[in-house]
C-alpha cells in the first residue's frame, strides 16, 4: 500500500456499477417520501411515552442522512425537541483500545463497538424514572476529524417523543446486538446499491486524510467485509428502504 500522500502507479479497482435511476425519483419525489417517513416513524409513539426507531444497513448506505433527517422533520412537524438522534457510531472504541485488542485494521467492524454501552444507553432512553427526572442524556458521537468517539455531542431533551437511532449492526443475530434490537420499537434496514455506496466510502476517507489507493484499499478489505454481516441481517428489519436517492 502507498504511503499518506504518495503517489502509486497501480491502477485502482473499478468500482461497482450503479443500476439506472428511473427519472420519476426526483427531489419532489425523495421530500414526499421522506415526509411519509417521518410521519410513520411518529406514528411509533402513539400509546407510548417514548419510541426508539432504528435504522440499520451496510456502511455508506446513507443511515446517517436518513436519521438526521427524520428528527428534522419530525421537529419541524412537532416541535423542537420532539425527536432526538442517537448514532451507534459514538460507541466506537477508542484507537487505544482497538490497538489493545488488536483490531485498529478492522475500525468499524462489529467487534470495534462497545454494543453493551449502547444497550445501556438505549434502556436509559426508555427507563420511565430517567424520563419522570426530566433532566437530558447525553448522546457520544464519532468524529471523524479526530478518528475518535466524543462524549456528549448530542442529547436527548425530556420531551422527545422519538429516538432515531442508527448504525451498521443494529439487526444483527448476535450477541449484545439482539439486546440492543429488543429495546427498538422498530428497525428499519436502509438499502443502497453497491457501487454507489463504495464511492461515498471512498470519497469519506479520501477527505479525511487517505490516499484514493489507500481509501479503495480501505473499502475493499475492511467496509465490504463488514457490509456482507450487515447484509445477513436484512431479514430481521421491519421493514426495508430502498436507496435514500430511489425511495418512490
Amino acid at each position: 500500500m502507498a504511503s499518506h500522500g504518495q503517489h502509486d502507479p497501480t491502477p485502482l479497482p473499478a468500482l461497482l456499477p450503479d443500476p439506472p435511476i428511473h427519472p420519476a425519483h426526483s427531489t419532489h419525489a425523495v421530500n414526499s417520501a421522506l415526509a411519509t417517513l417521518a410521519a410513520d416513524a411518529w406514528h411509533l409513539t402513539e400509546g407510548r411515552t417514548r419510541a426508539v426507531l432504528g435504522i440499520a444497513g451496510p456502511p455508506g448506505a446513507g443511515k446517517s442522512t436518513l436519521a438526521r433527517a427524520l428528527v428534522a422533520e419530525t421537529e419541524r412537524l412537532h416541535g423542537a425537541g420532539s425527536a432526538a438522534y442517537l448514532p451507534l457510531d459514538g460507541f466506537h472504541l477508542s484507537n487505544a483500545q482497538l490497538r489493545r485488542l488488536g483490531l485498529a485494521h478492522r475500525k468499524g467492524s462489529e467487534p470495534s463497538f462497545d454494543v453493551r454501552g449502547y444497550a445501556a444507553l438505549l434502556a436509559r432512553v426508555l427507563d420511565e424514572d430517567e424520563q419522570r427526572a426530566q433532566h437530558d442524556l447525553y448522546v457520544p458521537d464519532f468524529d471523524r476529524g479526530l478518528d475518535e468517539p466524543v462524549a456528549a455531542r448530542h442529547r436527548v431533551p425530556p420531551s422527545a417523543r422519538l429516538v432515531v437511532t442508527e448504525g451498521n449492526y443494529l439487526a444483527c443475530d448476535l450477541p449484545g446486538w439482539r439486546e440492543a434490537r429488543e429495546l427498538m420499537t422498530r428497525c428499519w434496514y436502509l438499502e443502497a446499491s453497491p457501487g454507489e455506496r463504495q464511492r461515498r466510502l471512498v470519497d469519506r476517507h479520501v477527505s479525511h486524510g487517505r490516499t484514493p489507493r489507500a481509501a479503495h484499499d480501505w473499502v475493499a478489505t475492511n467496509d465490504e467485509p463488514n457490509a456482507l454481516l450487515v447484509a445477513a441481517s436484512r431479514s430481521r428489519a421491519d421493514r426495508v428502504l430502498p436507496q435514500l436517492d430511489q425511495l418512490p
